[in-house]
């Protein structure tokens, strides 16, 4: 027991620091095609993207990304991680989504691409970690309750 016990300051100084638990290092996944997969969520919306290098092309069920989402705001709004990390063009995009609107699903797009891209070049982390898009957006809507018109909405009252 006393070895494990100091007996002066002097041994203080012979102590060696305490190593910092190492952060964990991110490999590159990707599979036998060459491409990079991941699943993005949003309110109700599940995307699943795959994600190789080539011209740009973005694929949304088939469907080519301007007739999927007509809306430029939500065709922005995918393109931002690919933007921040300047990795526009470099990239073709499958993606497969279900659930929600078309506002949750471009939302869950962009959350899919931003963890393939970072399968596929984890370098890219840091970037898309400062623009917060490597984070689940977890607001959902809130449940209905019974004696209520929806979850906070009261019925109409009325005095007769």
């Amino acid at each position: 027991m006393a070895d494990s016990t100091m007996q002066s300051l002097d041994q203080l100084s012979a102590l060696k620091p305490a190593e910092a638990p190492e952060s964990p290092k991110y490999v590159q996944k990707i599979d036998k095609q060459g491409r990079s997969y991941a699943t993005g969520k949003r309110k109700d919306a599940v995307a699943r993207v795959w994600v190789k290098p080539g011209s740009g092309k973005i694929e949304i069920n088939t469907r080519a990304f301007e007739v999927y989402f007509a809306r430029p705001v939500l065709r922005m709004l995918i393109q931002q991680p690919l933007v921040a990390t300047n990795r526009n063009g470099q990239y073709d995009l499958i993606c497969t989504v279900s659930g929600g609107g078309l506002s949750g699903q471009a939302g869950a797009v962009r959350h899919g691409l931003s963890k393939a891209l970072m399968a596929y070049e984890p370098d890219l982390r840091g970037a898309l970690k400062r623009g917060g898009f490597l984070t689940r957006d977890s607001r959902v809507v809130e449940r209905k309750k019974y004696g209520r018109a929806k979850a906070r909405r009261s019925f109409q009252f009325s005095k007769r």
